[in-house]
């Protein structure tokens, strides 16, 4: 009995020390309804692998704008997390800012970084003035989400390959009774359809610290729009209630980010769900906005040990084990090509509506932030501007144009 004692007392000390050897980091990121499952599914093997790290999850960002801003308010008050996600499109300003931290330090101490997936293609997606400063976490694409009970009911066989045949089948549709035939997710963060509208032109949306809203691609973005809106007739929804709709099976064509895919799926009702390439203005696409969100290290501890933790959340989040949990739970697609070439080598074969987007990965391009402090009030202005082409209050592009150049000239750093 007193050698079980003296055991369990053994047991007891052990555990009081391990609690306190413990470290504690916290971590905070978007969209919680595409992500928390994601998480969920990766933390058993993160907690196996490192038992004496604590990860504590802050509350979600709403949006990579929140992220943002929420980022920006916790500098001030400096109550930053030790890693926080943040919009490919977002990390510049945090960089310039002294929030986010170069990664140099971490990655070369790793021996075998490179064959662990982390190859110059993904790096340079967080690559600034030469330093690495975030690990990317998950790629995404526009995508075209059908359902094709409601298409084959309202006279569609066949996925629409360009706006002007997307407009066709509404009309087709609306005729044989479909109400809803289509939500175009204009109001996706980062004004980003309107950048894929500028990249299927191979347009940059910012050139030499421009914003290029005065081109004549922009007014044929606008114009494109309108169609979509006013020949389609689509309904005003907000974004959450657009993708519950589409899940439910009352919408037909749902144009937005693959990452939605598996968060549709999960709550999907009972139809036939097909992904089809994004569509073109004349044909293909001549290019397309990396979506997406990268990882980045803005703890302001000076304790090594929980600097260290930090780096390997981090690092496992992007690794091979952890984006593979990206591709399986969400719809987007992991950076790291450990997860892609070897973890995930027969998913996407099985999981064909998942391929749809890295068909289209040769059409990659930058998902671009608007230049100077004023970047988050230019996407404001840009998609206050797109509302009204939906709500019908501006009916003049070329005039909604001008207003847009000239507002948005007010908040550039020459403005």
């Amino acid at each position: 009995m007193k050698h079980t004692l003296t055991a369990m007392a053994l047991a007891l000390s052990a555990t009081a020390v391990y609690a306190e050897d413990k470290v504690t980091i916290e971590f905070a990121y978007p969209y919680s309804h595409l992500f928390d499952v994601t998480y969920e599914a990766m933390m058993p093997a993160f907690q196996a692998a490192h038992p004496d790290i604590e990860v504590k999850f802050r509350a979600t960002y709403e949006s990579y704008e929140d992220a943002t801003n929420t980022v920006l308010r916790e500098a001030v008050a400096g109550n930053l997390p030790d890693v926080s996600m943040q919009g490919l499109n977002r990390q510049a300003p945090l960089v310039n800012k002294g929030i986010a931290q170069s990664l140099a330090p971490f990655i070369a101490a790793e021996a075998d970084f490179e064959t662990e997936g982390y190859h110059e293609a993904m790096l340079s997606l967080s690559t600034f003035d030469d330093q690495v400063y975030g690990l990317p976490f998950s790629i995404s694409l526009p995508v075209g989400y059908y359902n094709m009970d409601i298409l084959r009911e309202g006279g569609i066989e066949e996925l629409p390959t360009t706006w002007d045949e997307v407009i066709a089948a509404c009309k087709t549709m609306k005729a044989n009774g479909i109400d809803n035939p289509i939500f175009w997710g204009w109001n996706i963060t980062g004004n980003w359809f309107v950048q894929a509208l500028l990249w299927s032109q191979d347009k940059a949306i910012v050139e030499n610290g421009q914003v290029t809203m005065d081109s004549p691609e922009a007014l044929i973005a606008l114009e494109q729009m309108q169609e979509i809106f006013t020949e389609c007739e689509m309904q005003n929804l907000e974004w959450k209630a657009a993708l519950s709709s589409f899940s439910a099976g009352d919408v037909g064509m749902m144009f937005w980010s693959t990452s939605a895919l598996g968060a549709v799926e999960r709550s999907q009702g009972d139809f036939e769900l097909v992904t089809g390439p994004f569509p073109g203005l004349d044909g293909a696409p001549m290019g397309l906005p990396a979506g997406g969100n990268a990882a980045m290290l803005t703890s302001t501890s000076d304790d090594p040990a929980v600097r260290e933790a930090a780096w390997t959340w981090l690092k496992f989040i992007t690794s091979g084990e952890g984006a593979a949990q990206v591709a399986m739970t969400t719809g987007y697609m992991p950076p790291n090509k450990a997860a892609n070439e070897i973890i995930l080598a027969d998913f996407y074969e099985q999981n064909p509506n998942k391929q749809t987007a890295v068909d289209q990965l040769p059409l990659l391009r930058d998902w671009l932030a608007y230049p100077g402090d004023n970047g988050l009030a230019i996407t404001q202005v840009i998609y206050d501007g797109i509302e009204r082409i939906v709500t019908g209050d501006a009916t003049d592009m070329k005039e909604l144009q001008e207003e847009l150049v000239e507002e948005i000239a007010d908040l550039l750093p020459n403005g």
